[in-house]
């Protein structure tokens, strides 16, 4: 069983940058592919990013190509989204997640609850 608890959502200016944390409980965590998905008011949730255990794959949406930094340190049990250059356009909740057999991941086994990203103009 794995348990994710995300951290680092907040308020932020256009331009600005925001790191993203995702803690897991669980031991097996390394050995999972982990993502972090995003859901705006009124829309459908996105993959945004995503990294294999190894951290030898990796893949962005487009849009946050560039501008969004995926990584994990498995010895922490702690994956990472660095957010660089945000656009309110990314304002949203965001989701870490982890264990999918696909690739690019889907239909992800575990899920966080969320942490809040707002960006103003």
């Amino acid at each position: 069983q794995v348990q994710l608890a995300e951290s680092g959502g907040g308020l932020v200016q256009a331009g600005g940058s925001l790191r993203l944390s995702c803690a897991s409980s669980g031991r097996t965590f390394s050995t999972y592919t982990m993502a972090w998905f995003r859901q705006a008011p009124g829309k459908e949730r996105l993959l945004v990013a995503a990294i294999t255990w190894n951290s030898g794959l990796t893949y962005y949406l487009d849009y946050v190509k560039g501008r969004f930094t995926i990584s994990r340190d498995n010895a922490k049990n702690t994956g990472y989204l660095q957010m660089n250059s945000l656009r309110p356009e990314d304002t949203a909740v965001y989701y870490c997640a982890a264990g999918s057999s696909r690739w690019p991941p889907t239909a992800m086994t575990y899920w966080g609850k969320g942490t809040t990203v707002t960006v103003s103009s």
